[in-house]
């Protein structure tokens, strides 16, 4: 991965993507990109942001939306992710400002996804590496995308990432295996709260 980030650059995003939801759950308005920020952060950079909700010391997804392909500048993309995981994720309410205590954000940036070229669809879990790659699966109209993270937080191998990944594209688990189904890969630099408004680390993702 020739971008990287260092420790702190990642608590910038991560400090930026809280102060974005706040302001927003506040007032309404998205905070503006500052014109003295690093030109780093203007370069174009597909990104995520997570927010979860911490419970008994275990964390729990509370919205993630993102970018997968760097259209947009990083700094803005951070603060548009926030704020739309904080308050557009169809899977949950919109995030309440009496929330933000007690939940942690992570920022998640990404490389450019690279498709995966395989002379069979068998060939695809040896492409791929838990820990290191992300994974977006597209067939038709449809598109599902998982972070690297994901796959080590519950355990599963590839076979087992390239499923859910079809599973998060509403189609079947096995539809890697089907032609023309497209898979890219695409790493992630990932930084995190350690509880909310706590340090901020660079993650390990680990992996098998």
């Amino acid at each position: 991965m020739s971008f990287d980030l260092s420790l702190e650059e990642g608590q910038f995003l991560v400090t930026l993507a809280r102060r974005a939801v706040n302001e927003y759950l506040k007032t309404g308005k998205r905070i503006s990109v500052s014109k003295d920020v690093s030109e780093k952060f203007l370069q174009p950079c597909g990104v995520f942001v997570t927010i979860s909700t911490m419970k008994n010391g275990e964390k729990e997804l509370r919205g993630c939306i993102g970018y997968p392909y760097p259209t947009t500048p990083l700094a803005k993309a951070v603060i548009e992710s926030a704020i739309c995981s904080a308050t557009e994720d169809p899977r949950f309410c919109p995030l309440s400002l009496d929330e933000l205590d007690n939940v942690v954000f992570e920022v998640s940036v990404l490389t450019p996804p690279e498709l995966i070229e395989v002379k069979k669809s068998s060939e695809y879990p040896s492409k791929i590496k838990v820990g290191k790659d992300g994974l977006i699966v597209e067939k038709g109209m449809f598109k599902g995308l998982l972070l690297p993270q994901v796959p080590v937080e519950y355990e599963w191998n590839e076979e087992e990432f390239l499923c859910q990944c079809c599973i998060k594209a509403y189609l079947p688990p096995d539809n890697w295996l089907i032609e023309n189904t497209r898979i890219y890969k695409f790493k992630a630099i990932v930084f995190e709260e350690e509880k909310p408004e706590g340090e901020i680390r660079r993650k390990a993702l680990g992996g098998k």
